[in-house]
């Protein structure tokens, strides 16, 4: 049988292997609207919202997806084209399911219809604008953890406030609408991976709706809302691969399903004045305190995430269960979870950290996913001061150890040159892009250069303890060898 096309008049000749939505999407009414349509966001929270619309009651809620970078234009095809719909697959060593998900039921390309969006996020119907734009997209200065009123974005959001580019803009410009129109601000939830990530939202956004309209961030500041959230799901960027499996497999053709892990988990403070979905019916958390959950998973995930993504890529593998085979890599990820993060680390309720450990390396070391090292490694520069570095400045602040977190900063140093060992390339996905590989140009072996960039290490650049085990994991790296190195950190 010839694989059918996803849309909204063929869901009802998919296969029985296939869930699709029960509810009427016609009916729902979006009410959220979601910064950032990337996998992430539509394995996990899109996820979630289609668990909900499957009970009844909940048709005020549905997502209206917005892309705001050019690359967004190719989401925005395949979203139109299938009706918002899409296809999720599960994998594991059981095997693959797969659903089809529902709840997107719009989507707005901001470069093509930049009003249709400010009309959409200044619409009294807007009560949620939820964000996945990436750890470097809040303008942070990693070295201060002020704002960063300086980075080019900024600059053009504040001399062409009316014509808005970045996420930032369009939500000063869609507020400042809103309190023209006497309406309340939307609740400002961010889904990406930062502690504390809806105070950082709020911090930066304020600082720089403050540079446009100080009344506007005074009303901001009485009358915002900002939670925060801990999000964790395992996605791998989708590849022509995952295409050809939801085709043969399922019988679908959908330019840009999603695959992901059984896994996932979403913390979320319960901070939403204008009314939110009831997601603690399908298996959200709501607290009042989320901050030991971001912080036991973004100090143990994310910061091994870049433990083994550097220092495999060098070894030249390509996806995450394949390092994670490999002896001294797993052993690597171990015992820095194991001797310098968990001392670091609060009792999280409801939390078994040994079994919470073993999970993780579970996770990792899953083939069916796939997941990408390349996906893992990219924004160095925002993800390393954000997962890695708040791990050395209390371990040093307590004499703990931290030659593991050390040697993972090394190892992304050692990847900004841009090829492994046999001379294959590891291509660079960061912002600061040019003036970092300018920089290891610079200095090689020697770290120095690289630790300087106050912007990202701060006052870690003046540490002995750190910058001088830096340098000489660094020095290993390019001494001995990646393999060699390696085996002498975890000796």
């Amino acid at each position: 049988m010839d694989a059918i096309a996803l849309n909204q008049a063929n869901l009802a000749k998919l296969g029985g292997n296939v869930t699709v939505p029960a509810y009427a999407r016609e009916a729902l009414e979006p009410s959220i609207v979601h910064i950032g349509v990337g996998g992430f966001f539509r394995a996990h929270q899109a996820v979630y919202l289609d668990d909900l619309l499957a009970l009844p009651g909940n048709q005020q809620w549905g997502y209206c997806g917005v892309g705001l970078l050019a690359v967004d234009a190719a989401m925005r095809d395949a979203m139109r084209a299938q009706d918002g719909l899409y296809t999720v697959v599960e994998r594991s060593a059981a095997g693959d399911a797969a659903r089809i998900i529902g709840s997107v039921g719009e989507y707005l390309y901001a470069p093509d219809e930049p009003q249709a969006v400010l009309d959409k996020l200044a619409d009294p119907g807007t009560r949620i604008v939820a964000l996945t734009i990436t750890e470097g997209g809040y303008y942070v200065n990693q070295g201060t953890g002020e704002f960063d009123a300086r980075h080019p974005d900024i600059v053009h959001e504040l001399a062409h406030p009316e014509a808005p580019r970045c996420s930032f803009g369009y939500l000063a410009a869609a507020l400042a609408l809103r309190h023209q129109r006497g309406l309340a601000p939307f609740t400002i939830m961010s889904c990406d991976n930062l502690q504390n990530n809806g105070d950082v939202t709020r911090k930066m956004l304020l600082a720089f709706v403050a540079l446009r309209d100080g009344e506007l961030a005074r009303w901001l500041a009485t009358h915002g809302s900002f939670p925060n959230s801990m999000v964790d799901r395992i996605t791998p960027a989708t590849t022509d691969e995952h295409r050809a499996l939801v085709r043969e497999s399922f019988g679908i053709v959908d330019a840009w399903p999603v695959v992901c892990e059984p896994f996932r988990q979403w913390v979320i403070e319960d901070e939403f004045p204008q009314g939110r979905p009831a997601w603690e019916k399908v298996g959200a958390q709501m607290t009042h305190d989320v901050l030991p959950y971001e912080k036991m998973k973004l100090r143990l995930l994310n910061a091994s995430h870049q433990a083994l993504c550097y220092i495999g890529m060098q070894l030249g593998y390509t996806f995450a269960h394949e390092a994670m085979l490999d002896p001294g890599i797993r052993r690597l990820v171990r015992r820095m979870m194991d001797d310098e993060v968990t001392p670091l680390l609060d009792t999280v309720q409801g939390v078994d950290l040994a079994s919470y450990k073993d999970t993780l390396i579970e996770r990792f070391s899953n083939p069916a996913v796939r997941d990408q090292l390349a996906r893992i490694g990219t924004e160095g520069s925002a993800r390393i001061p954000k997962f890695v570095l708040p791990s050395v400045r209390e371990a040093l602040a307590r004499g703990g150890a931290i030659t593991l977190l050390a040697f993972t900063v090394a190892c992304w140093f050692r990847y900004l040159e841009g090829h492994d060992e046999q001379g294959r390339e590891m291509p660079l996905n960061d912002p600061y892009a040019a003036r970092l590989r300018a920089l290891v140009l610079q200095g090689g072996a020697d770290a120095t250069a690289l630790l300087s960039l106050r912007e990202l290490f701060g006052d870690l650049s003046d540490t002995p303890a750190f910058t001088q085990a830096v340098r000489q994991a660094l020095a290993s790296l390019y001494g001995l060898g990646a393999r060699a190195a390696l085996e002498q950190s975890v000796a």
